[in-house]
């Protein structure tokens, strides 16, 4: 094999390793933005709020024992996780849920729930093999009776 051939090879090893990172990093730091904006309760009730439908930024913060710019830097975080986006109307700043990246995570999630009904399927089906039912136990018992 040449140099030539070596480097092609070598460059396109490369070439696949960064495209894999890229789609494992850009699939990671959205989840990861999504579970840290979810992880908050006060995001979690201001999403709940949004999920009625669009809200103004001070009608979000009423029910809030907290300042405005408090509630303002909860709701750059819901931004920068894409899970809400924020428009100006005049001095009001409206709020509306974004629900794709929640879809993601809940698709993440689906993985695992997969993973652990089939494992605790099995246990069961383990269990039901091992431990004796309920009309064994019972038939053991009335055996056991004197008449």
């Amino acid at each position: 094999m040449n140099v030539y051939g070596l480097l092609t090879i070598l460059l396109s090893l490369f070439i696949f390793n960064q495209m894999v990172n890229y789609q494992t990093e850009t699939l990671n730091s959205t989840l990861n933005s999504t579970f840290a904006a979810l992880a908050d309760p006060t995001r979690r009730a201001i999403l709940e709020r949004l999920s009625y439908g669009d809200s103004s930024v001070s009608a979000l913060a009423a029910p809030f024992d907290v300042s405005l710019p408090a509630i303002s830097k909860q709701l750059r975080v819901l931004e920068r996780a894409g899970l809400l986006v924020q428009q100006k109307d005049g001095r009001v700043r409206r709020c509306k849920l974004e629900a794709e990246p929640m879809k993601e995570a809940i698709d993440w999630i689906a993985q695992y729930r997969r993973f652990w009904e089939d494992k605790l399927d099995m246990l069961a089906s383990y269990l039901e093999d091992f431990i004796p039912g309920e009309d064994e136990q019972e038939t053991e018992i009335s055996e056991g009776e004197k008449p």
